[in-house]
C-alpha cells in the first residue's frame, strides 16, 4: 500500500449532506448491513477498523483507521473521532471491545456507548459464567460443567465449548467419554462442557432502552447456520419466545441490541445457550421484518424514551444471506 498510514485519520467524507446524528461504529469489519441501515435511518455514519480492507469502512459517510483494541491508544483514538465528528452514539459491531467501551464511558462522552455495564459484558462474554447466572436467576440453561466436574450421568453427546469466543470456534462434539477426554486434551483454549439440546433452535433479536426495558423482540428460526451465524431463517410471531427473550434480557441487564439463543425442548422448556449483547449476525432479517432498531438507537442517542412495541413486526419474512 506504499507509505505507512498514521494510527488513525479521516480518509473520506460525503459532500452536500446536512448535519445529522453522527454514529461511530467500532470494529466495522464486514458489517455493511448495519452501517448502511443506520445511514438510511438518518445517521451520519463513521466506521472504524484496523484493517484498511474492511469493507464496511467504504459504506460509511466517513471512515478512519484506529489502533488495535488492546493498544493503549485505542480509546483516545475513538475519543478524537467523537470530537471531530460530534459523535452522539457509539455502536460496537463485534465482542472485541464491548468491555473496554463500557469502562470508558467518561472518556468517550458526550457520545453514548450502546453497551451494557462492564459486569454484564463480562458475564455474557464468559459462556460458563453466563450459565451460572442463568441458573441463579431461574432461567433454563443446558447442564454445564467445568472439565474436571463432568458427572458420570451426563447425557451424551456433550459439547466442549470455549468459555470466551465467537463464531462457533473451538467447539467440539463428544459422543462418549473417550471422545470427551480427547477433545478436552486437544483444545487449546479454556473450555467448559455442556449437554446438547435436542429441540428446535431459535434466535431472538431484541433491543432494550437505557433502563433495560425490552422495546421489541423478534424471534427467528434457524434454518441453516455456518460458522456460528444464521444464513437462512424466518421471522416468527411466537409470543412465548418473545416474552421469554424479554425476561432474559431484562434479567441480564441488556442495554441496546442483543441476541438471545435458545431451544424449545420436547418438555416445553426454553433453555438459553447464549446471550450476545450486540447486533446479531442475522441483522438483515429483523431489519426486513420491521424492527426499526437503528431508529430506536438514534432515539436513545437524542435523549428520547421510546415506548415498547412488542410484537410489532412482520412474521414470515425469510432471509437467505449471501456474500
Amino acid at each position: 500500500r506504499g507509505a505507512r498510514q498514521p494510527p488513525f485519520r479521516r480518509l473520506r467524507q460525503s459532500a452536500g449532506r446536512p448535519p445529522l446524528t453522527a454514529v461511530l461504529f467500532t470494529c466495522a469489519g464486514q458489517r455493511v448491513d448495519i452501517v448502511s441501515a443506520f445511514g438510511r435511518a438518518g445517521a451520519t455514519t463513521v466506521a472504524t477498523d484496523l484493517d484498511p480492507l474492511a469493507p464496511a469502512l467504504y459504506h460509511a459517510d466517513h471512515y478512519a483507521f484506529v489502533p488495535r483494541v488492546d493498544d493503549p491508544g485505542y480509546v483516545a483514538a475513538l475519543a478524537a473521532l467523537v470530537a471531530e465528528y460530534d459523535v452522539r452514539l457509539i455502536v460496537p459491531l463485534t465482542d472485541l471491545d464491548q468491555m473496554l467501551l463500557a469502562r470508558s464511558r467518561a472518556a468517550l462522552a458526550p457520545a453514548l456507548a450502546l453497551v451494557p455495564e462492564p459486569e454484564v459484558c463480562e458475564r455474557m462474554g464468559d459462556k460458563y459464567l453466563a450459565h451460572l447466572f442463568f441458573e441463579e436467576r431461574g432461567i433454563p440453561s443446558p447442564r454445564s460443567w467445568l472439565p474436571a466436574d463432568v458427572p458420570d450421568d451426563a447425557r451424551y453427546p456433550l459439547l466442549v465449548k470455549v468459555r470466551e469466543g465467537f463464531g462457533s470456534r473451538h467447539i467440539y462434539r463428544a459422543h462418549d467419554r473417550a471422545e470427551l477426554d480427547f477433545f478436552l486434551d486437544y483444545t487449546t483454549v479454556e473450555s467448559f462442557v455442556q449437554e446438547c439440546c435436542r429441540g428446535e433452535e431459535f434466535s431472538v433479536d431484541l433491543f432494550c432502552d437505557l433502563e433495560g426495558r425490552c422495546l421489541n423482540a423478534i424471534p427467528r428460526t434457524m434454518i441453516q447456520s455456518k460458522g456460528g451465524e444464521s444464513i437462512k431463517g424466518e421471522s416468527v410471531k411466537d409470543w412465548e419466545l418473545i416474552e421469554h427473550a424479554c425476561r432474559v434480557a431484562e434479567a441480564v441487564g441488556i442495554v441496546g441490541p442483543a441476541n438471545v439463543q435458545c431451544f424449545r425442548e420436547l418438555d416445553g422448556s426454553l433453555p438459553v445457550t447464549d446471550v450476545n449483547p450486540r447486533f446479531g449476525g442475522a441483522f438483515p432479517l429483523p431489519l426486513a421484518a420491521g424492527s426499526r432498531y437503528p431508529e430506536l438507537a438514534l432515539a436513545l442517542a437524542n435523549g428520547e424514551r421510546p415506548e415498547p412495541t412488542l410484537g410489532e413486526f412482520r412474521a414470515g419474512v425469510l432471509m437467505t444471506r449471501f456474500f
